[in-house]
């Protein structure tokens, strides 16, 4: 009954226009502009308990006020960061530290200026300029861009600072920042030289590499140049498949597809393959791509959603979820994951059936619950925090060489025959495990080799010291990638505990410190932040710290005794150690 309710439920608001309520923006300031907070855009650190505080905010709306923010910020010592306009990270990575530390915070919201030089096959964009503004942009010359990450509520700057990434092994790959052939970065400097300068940086310099994926540590990207090619359409099929040879069939899919990627489904031995390939430019279509979950969804659907999950997790219904889970992958399968084959103006957007065919700049990436929409509902992203919708987290791991992966599968495989699996539905209640393809890169803090990226999504309790319902599990999944196989994390992404030892996985770090002393040398663009992420700070291990991801359990304290979670080995890593609910403590 549940499974078919949801069914019905989600295959109505993936096809019913919505009116989209924006996003509420990430900086927030009090009555004159005193008493600024920043927030991200799940609400994971936000202005309800003011745990980003800021002192001042800049929004300039050209490369010269940036270079002037910055100059002010130089000559005065102060510390200072950059957001863009829509803040989707989950670490606190624009974050400059807290209130009376003379704190200044440089928002992009402004910065967004496109230009697309089609003789040259580029397109220049301002740092703060919105991924979909450049891609439309490109289209309208008949240019194309090659990579983008599949959600397009991002700025140029930020997915370039994160390393963000689309998925292929094929050409220069998925990673947006492969394609970039020049950009502008406003870095402090002295007092001789009016306490902040710009430099140009092209394929070639020193410093290049390193401002390809700065996590915003080297100052502001002003403008970035990335190449284009000719506008192409794209073919999309999926393919439902049982995941029995997964780990054996990875590396050939994305081989044999261009922009492959592969949906796992580990609680219902699933896995969805995405043929996904050029077709040629005459070939029949009009299709393009807007993810389901990406749309914008009426209130009272996301905060239903929410409420019963929260009320699975209180009941420890693990069936409950199962269904919900079932009834997910269900309704994707029906309604094409969100593709539709039609988009022509003026026509109800469908799907009919694959292969779905359709421009490169409608397939590549989508977001549109962020820029609003028809007008029968009103809605908004469905995590938006305002109105009490999905709240998770999301870990995402890049596994390197490959064969690493293929050896993660299997310990995944093992796991769900220990644990059985029922207890996997947590992710498949969102979007499974996402698998994609990276290549290696030139970039110092990019992948230095050919990757495998798992990305998957769970509950997160609006309480950070609330355990999750079989949390055990992913708790271990999580050991299993990150410390067993080694795995990196994405630098926008992930819990606390992924970035341990994140400074060894990169072989190129040293040089890119080496740029970051050149480029910043008094550390005005750290943070603590960084100063726990990459600058090797030891996290306090206080009570109830690996029940949000700040530490691995060591003590049964850093769970939740209270509550029945005690620090237990994990059940095929065994080296692991997760907070596992028992009924008694020597259980």
């Amino acid at each position: 009954m549940l499974a078919t309710f949801l069914l019905l439920l989600l295959s109505a608001v993936s096809s019913s226009p919505v009116l989209a309520v924006p996003p509420r923006p990430p900086v927030r300031c009090g009555h004159g502009g005193a008493g600024c907070v920043l927030s991200n855009a799940y609400g994971a650190w936000s202005s309800d308990r003011a745990d980003c505080p800021v002192d001042a905010v800049a929004y300039p709306s050209s490369e010269q006020e940036v270079v002037a923010a910055v100059a002010r910020a130089s000559a005065g010592g102060t510390r200072v960061k950059v957001v863009s306009g829509f803040a989707h990270t989950i670490p606190k990575l624009a974050c400059p530290g807290g209130r009376g530390n003379g704190t200044l915070l440089i928002s992009t919201a402004r910065l967004a200026g496109v230009e697309v030089d089609a003789a040259a096959r580029t397109v220049t964009a301002d740092g703060g300029a919105p991924l979909r503004a450049v891609i439309d942009a490109a289209e309208a010359r008949g240019l194309s861009l090659t990579a983008a990450p599949y959600w397009d509520g991002v700025s140029v700057a930020g997915l370039l600072a994160t390393g963000s990434h689309g998925s292929s092994w094929w050409g220069r790959g998925g990673a947006v920042h492969d394609y970039v052939v020049g950009l502008r970065l406003v870095v402090p400097a002295g007092e001789a030289d009016g306490w902040a300068k710009v430099l140009e940086l092209k394929p070639g310099d020193e410093l290049f590499p390193a401002a390809l994926v700065s996590l915003g540590l080297l100052g502001v990207v002003s403008k970035v140049t990335v190449s284009l090619e000719p506008s192409f359409k794209r073919s999309i099929t999926y393919e439902y498949r049982d995941d029995a040879t997964f780990q054996d069939d990875f590396a050939a899919h994305a081989w044999r597809h261009e922009f492959a990627d592969i949906a796992w489904y580990p609680s219902q031995h699933t896995a969805v393959y995405r043929v996904d390939d050029r077709a040629p430019p005459d070939a029949a279509g009009d299709g393009a791509y807007d993810f389901i979950g990406f749309r914008s969804t009426p209130v009272a659907v996301s905060a239903g959603i929410r409420a019963l999950e929260t009320a699975l997790e209180r009941s420890r219904n693990a069936n409950g979820r199962c269904a919900m889970a079932a009834s997910e992958i269900a309704a994707k399968r029906l309604v094409g994951n969100g593709l539709c084959n039609n988009d022509a103006a003026g026509l109800l957007p469908l799907f009919t059936g694959y292969p779905v065919v359709g421009r490169q700049g409608r397939m590549q990436t989508s977001g549109s619950c962020a820029r609003g929409s028809d007008d029968l509902l009103v809605g908004a992203c469905g995590w938006d925090p305002r109105f009490r919708g999905l709240f998770f987290y999301e870990s995402t791991a890049f596994f390197s060489p490959p064969a690493r992966f293929r050896d993660f599968v299997l310990d995944v495989k093992r796991l769900r025959d220990a644990a059985g699996a029922r207890r996997m539905c947590g992710v498949d209640v969102y979007n499974g495990v996402l698998v994609r393809f990276v290549r290696g890169s030139d970039a110092h803090l990019g992948q230095h080799e050919d990757s495998v990226v798992v990305d998957f999504n769970y509950y997160r309790a609006t309480d950070p010291a609330a355990p999750r319902l079989d949390g055990d599990v992913w708790e271990e999944v999580e050991q299993m990638a990150f410390v067993k196989h080694g795995a990196r994390p994405h630098w926008a992404k992930n819990r606390l505990l992924a970035f341990a030892g994140v400074r060894e996985k990169y072989p190129r770090w040293g040089k890119f410190e080496a740029a970051k002393r050149v480029l910043d040398p008094r550390g005005l663009f750290d943070s603590p932040w960084s100063d726990e992420v990459v600058g090797g700070k030891e996290v306090d291990k206080g009570d109830g710290c690996a029940l949000d991801g700040r530490c691995v359990c060591e003590e049964d304290r850093h769970c939740s005794p209270r509550q029945g979670y005690f620090c237990r080995p994990g059940l095929v890593f065994t080296e692991a150690r997760v907070c596992r609910y028992s009924v008694t403590r020597n259980q």
